[in-house]
């Protein structure tokens, strides 16, 4: 890829909307997918009580949007301001108490998890129906749109066609304690019928790079959860 793409790609633009600034790409086609789109707010004149403690709204108590479910509260049930990087907000906006939950959650995706995926981690890869894997770092690129894995051979994976995500574990307790060793994924192709199958595993090593690659595969698993609710919106 030149970098005059490249560049196109990562371009972002500041833009107001009525839930506050947001830095979103120029082009929307190379958003994250993991972002959510706004919602639409409910209309004024069809709240006239708060939709969570049944308040009556007057010139005293005043109503407010949640800026990530666009339903209509009081300032009590609504009160709390939150960073909401899924929809790509420059400060923290307005959220109800449930979504605030949520988003308090994702932040620590965006905070710890997305900087293990960045950073990648080593991998035993297996193509398809191949017998012999290719040792290869794999990381999530940039704009958070592709895994790359880079080994003897290159290869780009729109996290977009990814169809599915399992993770390998090992090591199962009573107590319900396991760890990551790897992961299974499908993506399609365009212009292939068929799924591909790629499967990942974490060598055998005493340098750290098997915690390492256990780190990004539990970051991984996370992400998924994020893009499959994005799909969903």
């Amino acid at each position: 890829m030149s970098s005059g793409v490249a560049a196109r790609r990562d371009a972002k633009k500041l833009v107001r909307s009525p839930s506050g600034l947001r830095m979103v790409p120029e082009h929307r086609a190379f958003g994250s997918p993991f972002g959510l789109e706004e919602p639409q707010w409910v209309p004024d004149k069809e709240c006239p009580r708060c939709m969570q403690c049944d308040a009556k709204f007057d010139f005293i108590t005043r109503k407010h949007h949640c800026r990530r479910c666009g339903k209509c509260f009081c300032d009590r049930c609504c009160s709390q301001k939150v960073p909401l990087r899924r929809m790509c907000f420059v400060d923290p906006v307005r959220q109800c108490a449930e979504c605030a939950l949520v988003s308090h959650r994702e932040a620590e995706f965006y905070d710890k998890q997305l900087k293990v995926l960045l950073s990648g981690a080593t991998f035993l890869v297996t193509f398809g129906e191949s017998e012999k894997p290719e040792t290869m770092v794999c990381r999530l690129s940039n704009n958070q749109r592709c895994l790359i894995l880079d080994g003897d051979s290159h290869h780009e994976i729109e996290i977009a066609h990814v169809c599915t995500v399992q993770i390998l574990t090992e090591g199962f307790t009573p107590g319900g304690s396991t760890r990551a060793t790897g992961m299974f994924l499908q993506y399609t192709v365009p212009g292939a019928e068929a799924a591909t199958q790629l499967r990942l595993m974490a060598g055998e090593d005493a340098n750290g790079s098997k915690r390492q690659a256990a780190a990004w595969l539990v970051a991984m698993h996370k992400a998924t959860k994020l893009l499959y609710e994005s799909r969903d919106q």
